[in-house]
């Protein structure tokens, strides 16, 4: 999840309770209202580690990254090959 103010990427945590991805901020579960007691980090593995296999966006303005369906995960335009 990215910070809608700054842009950070912000930490996921899963809620001991009803296992909702969420994002912390604040004791509860906004999910399913449970207190959160001990937060688990979640890692976020949707980038690939190696920089030569990401695809970036073909809108020439975007700096985003194009996700497996396609789709610039900044900017939320489909991919246009430049072989038209």
């Amino acid at each position: 999840m990215r910070c809608e103010e700054c842009g950070k990427d912000l930490a996921m945590v899963v809620c001991s309770s009803c296992g909702a991805d969420i994002a912390p901020f604040g004791e509860y579960c906004y999910a399913c209202g449970a207190k959160l007691v001990a937060v688990v980090v979640k890692e976020d593995k949707t980038e690939p580690s190696d920089f030569s296999d990401r695809i970036l966006c073909s809108d020439g303005t975007c700096i985003g990254i194009v996700n497996e369906e396609g789709i610039c995960k900044v900017c939320g335009k489909p991919y246009v090959s430049e072989a038209l």
